[in-house]
């Protein structure tokens, strides 16, 4: 067996290349395609009949070993490496800079020594482009340094570094590919590295690639998992019959946990073009919401072609053309697409400065949003089944009322017509009479019924029906009692966006003179959307009538002229006539205009 160095001899400023010296017993722990457990078993055998001072380390070795092998969690195994290798080599301070996957710069950099002040003093961490930290990710070979500043490779240290003087660095390698590099300064007591602590930390470096390799597998299957578990949730809420705003609130939270970024959004497409951010998963999410990415975008264009679009920093790419992306850095744009579908978009962008996304983030979100993507398919079937359920459902109900109700109704009335001409009793006609007149309001009503059943999706919230009710609900607390109301013909879907604000504003401004003037005790309001405006048009009208005091000689006239302007505007009229009390008290409005 070699005897190994003198560890008396100087050591000045040195490289540590030569191939005879690359391991104990001239063997190469690093060699591309060897075991590591087997290299490092070997070369902590080798150690035996050595030294005094390099026997005497061997337990170390084997308790550091020992402890990095302990754990599975990647980072924390990172830091393990790097504080079991500042023991061993009695250095005061350890990285490990991890290689990013195109072999150009750094990915992660773990630190021990340094504390969380002097970090921040710091600032930004290296990113292994220059310096001897980049010499090395392009020469995977061990490095030791008397002085790092007298080395022409050094690219010195930033303002509010600690001082380093004494430098050993060495590769990691797992299953034969560098995973990134060990670094270790400033030797206690002010002594250099020796080829000892090189041997000893190279065969550290070994079983640390073994650890490294388990973690990462182990964190690969922790991370497939946790990507699962998010698709899942994402199916379950979109299928659970909720509301669609609050399962595309999931798929947002959802994407923004898994792929820990600063923010998760969804967009669909905009009536306008482009993308609307509609879910916002952020810590301030009102900032963005609502926002549409306009279809001039090199980003929009190429996802709704299907394809996803990887960033490294959104704040500088000339692809990103809001401001919304100036606050973000790596961003992952991913297509919302199934069966060649594309429904939307779905984007996790970090924080500027943050890490990368590496490969299998990428292949995972793709994964995850193509998922979202089916769920999102399966629930709009199953809300248009149920919606057409209810829609089969609702037809059935307007045909019963048609064919039944009111053919009753009708031949009850058509029976009370006929006893009322036989009578000879005044009072049992004038009660016969007013029994009629009902049944015609209740024909009108369940008729006005029958077209709210017919209507389709145009029976939104926003409808003319809906803001109708709305005015007269919010007019029955002045007036202490609720207008009754009559509507004839599909008012929805006849009366066009611009004509039924008018109308709106028209009623309003009827009930309020109701309330504020004619000291009223029954008001009547009725929309007709089948009504024949005096050139012979289709139109609708509008009749508020009411048993209040009347439109006094002399009185203001201001609430009428305003509606008189807004049906001329829309080439129609308003008029004013008798009203519904006793020989025709009170006061009956009535404004019309064309559909």
């Amino acid at each position: 067996m070699p005897v190994p160095p003198d560890p008396k001899r100087p050591t000045g400023r040195q490289d540590v290349t030569d191939p005879d010296r690359h391991g104990l017993d001239g063997h190469d722990l690093d060699r591309q395609g060897q075991d590591p457990l087997e290299a490092a078993t070997r070369a902590t055998r080798s150690l035996q009949g050595l030294s005094t001072e390099l026997t005497a380390r061997v337990p170390q070795l084997l308790e550091a070993m020992r402890s990095v092998g302990t754990g599975l969690e990647l980072h924390s195994t990172l830091d393990r490496i790097c504080e079991t290798a500042a023991e061993l080599a009695d250095a005061r301070y350890a990285a490990i800079g991890v290689v990013n996957e195109e072999g150009r710069g750094l990915s992660d950099f773990v630190t021990y020594g340094v504390d969380d002040d002097a970090a921040r003093a710091i600032g930004r961490r290296p990113d292994g482009h220059r310096g001897l930290l980049g010499w090395l990710i392009h020469h995977p070979e061990p490095l030791r340094l008397a002085e790092i500043s007298a080395d022409p490779r050094s690219a010195g240290l930033p303002p509010n570094h600690p001082p380093m003087r004494t430098f050993l660095g060495v590769p990691i390698r797992v299953q034969g590919e560098i995973f990134g590099n060990l670094y270790l300064t400033e030797k206690h007591r002010g002594a250099e590295f020796n080829d000892y602590d090189l041997h000893m930390v190279r065969v550290l470096a070994t079983e640390a690639g073994i650890a490294i390799g388990n973690a990462r597998l182990y964190e690969a299957a922790r991370q497939r998992e946790r990507w699962i578990d998010g698709s899942v949730a994402v199916t379950t809420a979109l299928l659970s019959g909720g509301d669609a705003d609050d399962a595309l609130e999931v798929v947002a939270e959802q994407a923004r946990h898994l792929a820990v970024a600063d923010a998760g959004i969804v967009l669909l497409p905009a009536e306008e073009g482009g993308l609307e951010i509609v879910a916002v998963s952020a810590d301030n999410p009102r900032v963005s919401l609502g926002m549409v990415i306009p279809p001039e975008s090199p980003v929009v264009s190429t996802l709704l072609e299907g394809e996803a679009v990887f960033v490294d920093d959104a704040a500088t790419d000339p692809r990103m053309i809001t401001k919304l992306s100036e606050r973000y850095g790596p961003s992952m744009l991913l297509p919302l697409q199934s069966g060649g579908r594309v429904l939307g978009a779905l984007a996790t962008p970090r924080v500027r400065g943050g890490r990368p996304f590496t490969e299998a983030e990428r292949t995972l979100a793709s994964q995850f949003a193509s998922q979202a993507a089916l769920a999102l398919m399966m629930a709009e079937a199953q809300r248009d089944r149920e919606r057409l359920a209810v829609y089969e459902d609702r037809d059935r109900i307007a045909r019963d009322l048609h064919d039944l109700v009111i053919q009753r109704l009708f031949a009850t009335g058509m029976m009370l017509e006929g006893a009322q001409r036989k009578s000879i009793v005044p009072e049992v006609q004038g009660g016969i009479g007013k029994a009629v007149d009902e049944l015609d309001v209740t024909i009108q009503e369940i008729r006005t019924a029958i077209f709210a059943l017919q209507q389709g999706p145009a029976e939104a919230p926003s409808g003319l029906r809906t803001r109708v009710l709305r005015e007269i609900n919010m007019a029955a607390v002045p007036l202490g009692f609720k207008p009754a109301h009559r509507f004839l013909g599909a008012v929805d879907t006849l009366v066009g966006e611009l004509t039924g604000k008018n109308l709106i504003a028209a009623l309003r401004e009827a009930l309020s003179n109701a309330f504020r003037h004619a000291e009223a005790s029954r008001i009547e309001v009725v929309i007709d959307a089948t009504a024949q405006l005096p050139d012979g048009s289709a139109g609708v009208r509008l009749t508020v009538a009411d048993n209040g005091v009347g439109i006094p000689p002399g009185g203001r006239r201001s609430g009428l002229r305003n509606l008189q302007r807004r049906a001329e505007a829309l080439g129609g009229s308003s008029s004013y006539g008798p009203g519904l009390g006793d020989g025709g008290g009170g006061t009956t409005v009535v404004w019309e205009a064309p559909l």
